[in-house]
């Protein structure tokens, strides 16, 4: 009994090999033209369900012939590679107890996806045709004992649970079997590329993947046999290895049933386990090909069953015959109708090649958008793209799209998880389900295919681990996506930025917040309404350019509507000298703003905080200005108490009698009024806020200067005070804020227009209760009056003493 030597688990914990042969060819290498005609030829493989069936097609093991029908091109398959059908000795060998534990770990622990076998299994193919190919340049008779094409063939057979996967690579010898599958990670393809970059003849340029040799032990997530067959062409005879999941050991044997020899390379047989038959559905398989595997440098095949129409004849109706015969004149017509014949034949499954290996001169508008569509299922095309490649660093290939429209909601647009990039590792599919790792949140609706061959996955190749190369990686697909969306914001269409806007503008705005390094790229990309623009929006680099010669700030004001924004009395002296103010309408804006601080030098300017500067101050005015109002400002803050924090005097008001900002450091009102509306908002922080609010007054307003009049004469009157608390509650409206006591403010209104209104229109000695407001007492017996007669009154003339006395 031979045993392998022992090896540390620390030495074994290198991922895949060789023998498992896990790879795709090299990016610049071409596919070998395939002949689908061939293969769809009648003298090769067309069966009708009955016959396929007949020769085992469908359940147990066939001999069916490839190529053009010479024996040198023959190949054989077998769907179930019986082991106790050949009479060669068999000799066991024992895994060690540590690799033993270790393939536990990789079945049950290492991959996430069981589906994810059949890239491994295509991927080992892919390295065994690659490896050929490369041995071949030096040595062209490797190649000569078995002139058959470079592809990848896989058979399902779903009666038995039974999946066959067949390369026509290099194949392995006894040895190599015994050192590859027998020594889990133990790495042939590492030992093919150092011996590759050693060798001046062939340099290093290759892509296989198998440099870790754990690839070949995910056929046991689904498996609980596994068979390989395998004929090296430095070898005369054919072996067979065959192990089982829960074994710690496994048999090689050679080879000797004619029936189940096959000229060169490898087949896998597969027996599935129960739970795991439903992988030997010729549809499923075919489905995970053109996921996992469709861009892989070498032709794939799956058995498939297909179908053509053809017309049979069909029996007569004895009484429409009879008609036929009284009719002499009439042609008689044979009827038919028309049937399906079924048959089972190879059908090339990764057909469509990977445009990014293309040189973008050579690739049109046309296939960028096909290969969109097909790729992510869209039924629109995309409204930008992007094809690169990057050197450095860090190699890798990309194509980039921008959607037309957002297919998630656009309240929903928190959402990393959207499987929108697509990662490729020497273009075999890694992983779609990415969380920031290549694009950060704003921008995770972009759509695209990265395609690299170093980049730094976990042993599955399932997980991309955060490195410098990833780093680096996220930042030149951050800058290629930011260039798409400014080439769509500068081409003459605008209509394609106005919809870019419509869906995506608050994924730019959210990048403000979370993307401090972008900022100068995401800025010229906002957009907003303003004062002189309530129709149409305008960026950031319009509204400086319009800017008065000595204006110094971008003044903005936030509100819940445009509407709302262009009414606000804050606006009232920057409209007065034309300068233009920011609409904040969407919630997110004022964060956004506020998180920029400037743009080209010009600092953001909220209108409705405190100690706004113009830029037309006049000291002297505002002295004479603080000693005639003075005291009317101390007298007001002392009725308000601790509602505001102080009374000053507004430059900004020119028709309004006072306006309530908010404190340089605190919330505006609409962002007050915005974080009351959280259902997690904490009040504690809310009152914070909120705690500093100013009360500003316009000095030539009638109201104001009534109020100070009646501060100098009669400071205590009862009306005077009731109209400082009424104007204060009027501000606070005014200025977005929200009054806290909605019912007390109603009623100081209704108090107000019945003074001003009682009389009005009528004396009051004419004015009586309308008879519907005098509301009857609850359960009170309404009694009608009764008309009494009244008796008619007299007129009595007294006259004065003045008159009597002159009498």
């Amino acid at each position: 009994m031979h045993r392998i030597s022992r090896r540390s688990v620390s030495a074994v914990l290198r991922l895949r090999g060789s023998c498992s042969r896990n790879a795709a060819a090299p990016i610049g290498s071409t596919c070998p033209a395939v002949d689908s005609d061939k293969y769809n030829d009648a003298k090769f493989r067309l069966y009708s369900s009955v016959s396929a069936r007949r020769l085992g097609v469908l359940g147990t093991s066939q001999s069916l012939a490839f190529g053009d029908g010479l024996s040198s091109r023959k190949r054989y398959e077998s769907t179930a590679a019986a082991s106790d059908a050949s009479s060669s000795p068999v000799e066991k060998y024992e895994y060690q107890a540590e690799v033993s534990r270790l393939m536990d770990l990789i079945v049950n622990s290492l991959y996430s996806n069981k589906e994810v076998f059949l890239r491994e299994l295509i991927s080992n193919a892919s390295d065994a045709l690659d490896k050929l190919r490369f041995l071949s340049v030096t040595d062209p008779e490797i190649m000569k004992g078995a002139a058959l094409d470079l592809d990848i063939r896989i058979q399902t057979d779903q009666d038995n649970g039974i999946v066959t996967i067949t390369d026509s690579g290099i194949g392995m010898t006894r040895q190599e079997l015994v050192d590859c599958l027998g020594t889990i990670a133990q790495s042939g393809t590492a030992k093919f590329l150092k011996a590759l970059k050693e060798s001046k003849d062939l340099g290093s340029d290759s892509n296989l993947i198998g440099q870790f040799g754990v690839g070949f032990y995910s056929a046991f997530l689904v498996a609980d046999r596994v068979v390989v067959s395998t004929k090296s062409p430095r070898s005369d005879k054919q072996y067979v290895w065959e192990g089982e999941a829960n074994s710690s050991s496994y048999s090689i044997r050679e080879e000797t049933d004619p029936e189940k020899l096959i000229p060169r390379g490898t087949r896998l047989a597969l027996h599935l386990k129960n739970d795991d038959k439903g992988f030997a559905h010729p549809e499923r398989i075919q489905k995970l090909v053109k996921n996992y595997s469709q861009f892989v440098s070498f032709p794939i095949y799956t058995w498939q069953e297909k179908g053509y129409t053809k017309e049979v004849e069909v029996d007569e109706d004895p009484t429409e015959a009879n008609k036929d015969e009284e009719d002499a004149k009439t042609e008689k017509k044979k009827k038919t109708k028309k049937v399906v014949e079924k048959y089972w034949d190879w059908e090339l499954t990764n057909e469509t090649q990977p445009i990014w290996l293309r040189t973008p001169k050579e690739v049109t508008t046309e296939e960028y958008n096909e290969f969109y569509r097909r790729t992510f299922n869209e039924y629109l095309d995309p409204l930008a793209s992007s094809h690169f490649t990057t050197e450095g660093e860090v190699e890798f290939r990309s194509i980039l799209y921008i959607p037309a429209v957002t297919s998630m909601g656009k309240d929903d647009m928190i959402n990393p998880k959207t499987k929108n990039i697509r990662l490729y590792v020497k273009r075999v599919f890694i992983s779609d389900d990415f969380d920031g790792e290549l694009f950060p949140r704003y921008l995770s609706f972009i759509k695209g295919v990265v395609d690299s061959n170093d980049l730094p996955l976990n042993v599955s190749r399932e997980i991309l681990q955060e490195s410098r190369v990833v780093r680096i990686m996220k930042k030149r697909l951050v800058k290629k996506a930011f260039e798409m969306i400014l080439g769509i914001s500068l081409s003459d269409n605008k209509e394609d930025y106005e919809k870019f806007w419509e869906n995506y503008g608050k994924h730019l705005k959210l990048g403000c917040l979370e993307d401090r390094e972008n900022h100068k790229k995401i800025a010229p990309l906002l957009r907003f309404f303003s004062s002189q623009s309530v129709e149409e929006m305008i960026s950031l680099d319009e509204y400086v350019e319009n800017m008065k010669s000595e204006q110094k700030d971008i003044y903005y004001i936030a509100a819940d509507s445009v509407t709302s924004a262009k009414n606000t009395p804050f606006l009232e002296r920057l409209l007065e000298k034309d300068l233009e103010v920011l609409f904040l309408v969407d919630p997110i804006d004022e964060v956004a703003i506020q998180n920029l601080k400037a743009y080209k030098e010009k600092n953001f300017v909220d209108i409705s905080k405190e100690d706004l500067d113009l830029g037309d101050k006049d000291e002297e005015k505002d002295k004479v200005l603080k000693q005639e109002f003075g005291q009317t400002c101390d007298w007001i803050k002392k009725r308000l108490g601790e509602k505001v924090a102080s009374v000053q005097i507004s430059n900004r008001l020119s028709s309004s009698p006072c306006v309530l900002v908010s404190g340089r450091f605190g919330w505006s009102a609409n962002m007050e009024r915005l974080m009351k509306s959280q259902s997690m908002g904490d009040p504690s922080s809310l009152e914070f806020m909120r705690s500093r609010r100013v009360f500003e007054i316009n000095p030539n307003h009638l109201i104001i200067q009534n109020l100070s009049a009646a501060c100098k004469n009669n400071p205590d009157d009862e009306e005077a005070l009731r109209a400082i608390d009424l104007l204060y509650d009027a501000a606070l409206v005014s200025s977005g804020f929200t009054p806290e006591n909605p019912a007390e403010l109603g009623g100081k209104i209704y108090e107000m227009m019945g003074l001003a209104l009682s009389s009005k229109w009528s004396s009051p000695t004419e004015f009586q209760p309308a008879a519907s407001w005098q509301q009857p007492a609850p359960e009170a017996e309404i009694v009608e009056p009764v008309a009494q007669p009244q008796a008619p009154l007299e007129a009595e003339i007294v006259e004065s003493a003045e008159s009597s006395g002159q009498k």
